[in-house]
């Protein structure tokens, strides 16, 4: 049986390799999304065609406005089975959303972060229900859905912690359902978005120290995160329902390996 997902923000990062992830199974039809990396996208569906395997579509999509959700969901070819709510900003990233005070970065947070999510659940979880099948995989952060890390924008960490509580309401309401819901929490993702928080700003002494003390000694690599996702997008994830799962390495729970160096983490 054909099943279709629902990336969003698929142009890089965790993103990307989830789109690459399903895209290797002959029995998935592949769509993300993307905000600012137009040519990525282009390039990504252009590369993935060649296999013939999946089907892979990419459509714009600014997550948090409402007008763009409704266009989304206009444009989407047919029926979501499983959706991936990847796309969020960072205590870096943000300034890409906004320019404005504190508050208006704040408010972004919450909107990109949560609500966006929130609003795509409503939009196509009735859908799911409907049909039988669905699977939702809220990917949140170690530093909002497992710890939290001084140094980042509050609202970051808050925003994230608000979709990991999104994933337990829903668990929830959906216990009898034949959706299940989770929510994936990676630490220290090798991404552009934790390149521009975190190491942009540090001396190359300073990242091999960052590196030495991290779980493993090395940062997690994108397609190890996407990995779990298609895991959890399959029929065997049931007994998961409603988990919130720390993929961090044991960053989660060994924090000061990184608090104590007085160094940020997180997927920021």
């Amino acid at each position: 049986m054909t099943r279709s997902v629902l990336i969003t923000g698929g142009s890089g990062g965790i993103g990307r390799s989830c789109v690459e992830r399903f895209a290797r199974e002959e029995d998935w039809t592949v769509w993300f999304t993307y905000r600012h990396g137009r040519e990525r996208a282009e390039e990504l569906v252009q590369e993935l065609a060649l296999t013939g395997r999946a089907k892979v579509e990419a459509f714009p999509f600014a997550q948090g406005d409402w007008e763009e959700h409704e266009r989304l969901l206009e444009r989407l070819p047919g029926p979501v089975d499983v959706l991936v709510n990847n796309a969020a900003v960072g205590s870096k990233t943000i300034e890409q959303h906004t320019d404005g005070p504190g508050h208006t970065k704040a408010s972004a947070f919450f909107q990109i972060n949560a609500v966006g999510p929130l609003w795509l659940v409503d939009g196509l979880l009735p859908g799911m229900l409907e049909r039988g099948f669905g699977k939702i995989v809220n990917i949140s952060s170690v530093g909002g859905g497992i710890f939290q890390f001084p140094g980042f924008h509050p609202a970051d960490g808050m925003s994230k912690a608000a979709l990991t509580y999104l994933t337990r309401h829903l668990a929830a309401e959906l216990v009898h359902a034949p959706v299940h819901v989770f929510a994936l929490c990676p630490g220290v993702v090798e991404t552009n978005m934790f390149q521009a928080s975190t190491l942009d700003r540090l001396t190359p002494e300073e990242r091999a120290a960052l590196t030495a003390r991290l779980p493993g000694s090395r940062m997690i690599r994108p397609e190890e995160i996407a990995e779990f996702v298609w895991w959890l997008a399959g029929d065997h994830s049931a007994a998961l329902h409603g988990a919130v799962i720390d993929a961090s390495m044991g960053l989660g729970v060994n924090p000061a390996l990184l608090t104590a160096a007085g160094i940020d983490s997180g997927r920021a």
